[in-house]
């Protein structure tokens, strides 16, 4: 196929089985590669969808400089979208954010603004927030709460699942800005309610790279329970452990939330007698190389992520 720009690669990725993985023989399990985005993630598609939003409203004009507060993959995404379309992009992020992540965004050209490493994502979002206010001239787009997040999803990510999958029993996915538990899950709803919806976080105070737990404080504006019909726990031990196996039986090296995503349709599969299960991995491995998450003692690699952040 021929495309006439990078920004044209977003979305449109595979959905392929990791049934090697289900506990049960008549369910099966089928994981979404998000990490063939070309900037590497999901976010990819927010990136896109907020910016196209505000050039549409007339908040975005040329020669703008955005702002985001993001410890990874949305920020990677902006500066990729920022780049094509002649923006200048700051991006907040934790201080502690691994070498991949800031690597990333000044080779796009992004400038960094570190937040305290202790604060995490949300003193990163409180750091941009007072940015923001003391320029009005910068252009925050808030992934946490722009409706072009779920948007995106809704009208990219839950169609091409529906499309490639349509006997889906269930959809589960990690909870971090919620914008793709509540597009995929409104638009799946919509063709069959009976389609569960499952997010995955960690336990509270305990960081799994890319998930946030609701009760850590900090609740996405986009976020709508109603569309939940469970939350499963899944910690950092876990997470990396299924990321480990996702690759040892599938052959699929994806980042660390995949491995939480995956351990959640796994436990979805264990309560099936027979269907579907689809989940979704937001990016690939390549981001997490210096985590040792493949190679390093497992007590080691979990213990390194609770101070460095990888996402």
């Amino acid at each position: 196929m021929r495309y006439e720009s990078v920004l044209d690669l977003i979305g449109d990725t595979p959905l392929v089985g990791i049934h090697a993985l289900s506990p049960r023989p008549d369910v099966r399990i089928y994981a979404k590669l998000e990490g063939q985005n070309p900037g590497g993630s999901s976010k990819d598609r927010i990136a896109l969808r907020m910016v196209e939003a505000a050039e549409k409203d007339g908040r975005l004009r040329p020669g703008d400089t955005i702002l985001e507060p993001s410890s990874g993959n949305t920020g990677i995404g902006l500066a990729l979208v920022a780049r094509m379309r002649g923006y200048r992009l700051r991006v907040v992020m934790p201080e502690n954010v691994s070498v991949e992540r800031r690597q990333l965004l000044e080779i796009f050209g992004a400038e960094v603004t570190l937040s305290p490493p202790e604060e995490g994502s949300n003193g990163a979002i409180r750091l941009a927030e007072s940015i923001a206010a003391d320029d009005p001239a910068l252009v925050m787009l808030f992934q946490y709460g722009n409706a072009a997040n779920p948007l995106a999803h809704y009208e990219g990510t839950g169609p091409e699942i529906w499309r490639d999958c349509p006997d889906v029993d269930c959809f589960v996915a990690g909870l971090g800005t919620s914008g793709t538990l509540m597009g995929v899950g409104r638009y799946l709803k919509e063709r069959n309610p009976a389609v569960r919806i499952v997010a995955v976080e960690p336990p509270s105070g305990e960081l799994v790279q890319g998930l946030r737990s609701l009760d850590d404080g900090f609740v996405p504006p986009v976020f709508d329970p109603a569309l939940l019909d469970r939350k499963l726990i899944a910690r950092p031990r876990e997470s990396v452990e299924w990321t480990r196996r996702l690759l040892d039986e599938c052959g699929i090296f994806a980042g660390i939330s995949s491995g939480a995503a995956v351990y959640g349709a796994v436990r979805m599969a264990e309560q099936m007698e027979s269907g579907t299960v689809v989940t979704l991995l937001p990016d690939g491995g390549w981001k997490y190389l210096s985590s040792g998450a493949w190679t390093d003692d497992l007590d080691v690699v979990v213990e390194r992520a609770t101070r460095i952040n990888y996402w």
